[in-house]
Order: structure tokens, then C-alpha cells, then sequence
């Protein structure tokens, strides 16, 4: 054999071990984007779970406490508006802003409820309220489940050389589900 035709070889074994290799690279990553980004989504969808479980526990709520508290009818006001806000968000950030928006008035008609003896011996409103906190925790199970399944996503798409097959391929950053900046402070009760 003519060291042309060897020379041809070494060069075809070459492009050949290089084009498998850069298949190999493209596929496994974009099939590690795909199902990073499929655990994102399937972990917003049980967070929409419990979110949608306490949207509709609220308005039981909401009624059980106007019977006793009448005169509090701005937090009463506040809770329904932001029911509402959640109910006509669309977009992820929107349903993140407008959920820590109604977290923060469910616990102003918490600290309301403080004020009312007779409502908090209430049955109904003593399982409305279990209802309410167990889902809260859920909610919280759920967001942190979320969030790790969106750092894993962001830091795959992000890490060198897979951010260039993540920008090539359309993949952006998922959005964090974080607490609002009021909930470092707690709610203040006053009598």
C-alpha cells in the first residue's frame, strides 16, 4: 500500500472518530436539556397542583371569616384581588409574583382572624385553616423541588462547552420560584 493511500485512511479513521464523537457530544447533551427541562416543567406542574388546591380553598375561607369580621373588609378585599391576580396570571414569573402576592394577604387575614375569639374556636374555620396550612406546606415541598429541578436545568444549559449546544438549540434560563421579600419579616399582630 502506497503511503498516499495510508495517509487517506489515517484521515478518513480520523474525520470518522471525530464526526462520532461530536454526535455523541451534541445528542447526549440535547437529550440531557430535553429531560432537565421536562423535569421543570413536570415540577411547576405540582407546584400549579397545590397552588390551584389553595386557590380554591380561599374563597371558603374568605366567606367563613366575613361572617365574623364585617368591618374587615379591605383584607377581605386584598385576599379576593389577589385570588383573582393569580387566577389571570400566565406566564411562570407572572404566577410566581402574583401567588407571593396572595401569600402575603392570606397572612394579613390570618393576623385579622387573631382578633376574632369566636371565629378561631369555629369548626369550620378550624378545618379551612388545617386545610389552608397543610397546603401551604405542600406548596413549600413542591417550590423546593421546583427550584432544585431549575438549578440543575440552568447550570447544565450554562456549563462550558454545553452552553454553546444550549444557545445553538434554543434553551434559556428557567425562573426561580422565590419568596417575596416581605415573608423575611413576620406578620405583626395587633389587638
Amino acid at each position: 500500500m502506497s503511503t498516499g493511500k495510508k495517509a487517506l485512511i489515517v484521515v478518513l479513521v480520523v474525520l470518522l472518530v471525530l464526526g462520532i464523537s461530536l454526535y455523541s457530544f451534541f445528542k447526549g447533551n440535547y437529550n440531557t436539556f430535553v429531560r432537565l427541562d421536562e423535569s421543570v416543567k413536570s415540577s411547576w406542574a405540582q407546584v400549579e397542583n397545590q397552588l390551584q388546591r389553595r386557590y380554591d380553598l380561599i374563597p371558603n375561607l374568605v366567606e367563613t371569616v366575613k361572617g365574623y369580621a364585617k368591618q374587615e373588609k379591605d383584607v377581605l378585599v386584598e385576599v379576593t384581588n389577589a385570588r383573582a391576580r393569580v387566577g389571570g396570571a400566565a406566564t411562570v414569573p407572572d404566577k410566581i409574583d402574583a401567588n407571593n402576592a396572595l401569600s402575603g394577604a392570606l397572612s394579613r387575614l390570618l393576623v385579622v382572624v387573631e382578633r376574632y375569639p369566636d371565629l378561631k374556636s369555629n369548626q369550620n374555620f378550624l378545618h379551612l385553616q388545617d386545610e389552608l396550612a397543610g397546603t401551604e406546606n405542600r406548596i413549600a415541598v413542591e417550590r423546593k423541588r421546583y427550584n432544585d429541578a431549575v438549578r440543575t436545568y440552568n447550570v447544565a444549559i450554562r456549563t462550558f462547552p454545553a452552553n454553546l449546544l444550549a444557545g445553538l438549540f434554543g434553551f434559556t434560563k428557567a425562573a426561580f420560584f422565590d419568596a417575596p421579600a416581605a415573608a423575611q419579616a413576620a406578620p405583626q399582630v395587633k389587638f
